[in-house]
């Protein structure tokens, strides 16, 4: 039973986050953006995934506004995933997933690819600056697996 309530607190704690933001109104936190229209795609970008806890690349320059599918292939033996956020809300999913291993999430903000698989994730920069991503299986996040994008 308790862990059916840290189960249900997680998911609130997640459907929460700033980073589902509304709109353009930052009074809610680090707007990153949102789930893109696929017809609005304006270039693919692809990310590797390896098991050296890696995305090649690691950086990626967008553009304010800008629609971006990018295609994430897992090029590893391990499940690896893409998720974008800020640092805080990164490193507190990646202390969610140690605590809960075989949690299972489909936010609009992450693909989890299985080895030997590509997945993609279509996503909308919402304002300038920095996003971060990662990938918060347990451990790969504490051994590096993380990068950003720059919103020009």
């Amino acid at each position: 039973m308790k862990q059916l309530v840290q189960i249900a607190f997680l998911a609130m704690t997640i459907a929460s986050s700033p980073i589902f933001g509304h709109g353009d109104d930052d009074s809610h936190g680090a707007v990153i953006g949102k789930l893109g229209d696929p017809a609005k795609v304006s270039r693919t970008i692809t990310v590797e995934m390896n098991d050296a806890m890696r995305f090649i690349p690691s950086t990626v320059v967008v553009k304010h506004g800008e629609t971006v599918r990018f295609l994430v292939k897992n090029n590893g033996l391990l499940k690896h995933e893409m998720v974008l956020g800020s640092v805080a809300e990164l490193k507190e999913h990646a202390e969610l997933m140690r605590r809960f291993p075989a949690m299972q999430h489909a936010d609009p903000n992450q693909v989890a690819v299985d080895p030997g698989k590509t997945g993609e994730l279509i996503w909308q920069f919402a304002k300038t600056g920095k996003v971060d991503f990662a990938c918060l299986q347990p451990g790969h996040f504490e051994a590096g697996m993380k990068g950003r994008v720059t919103v020009k």
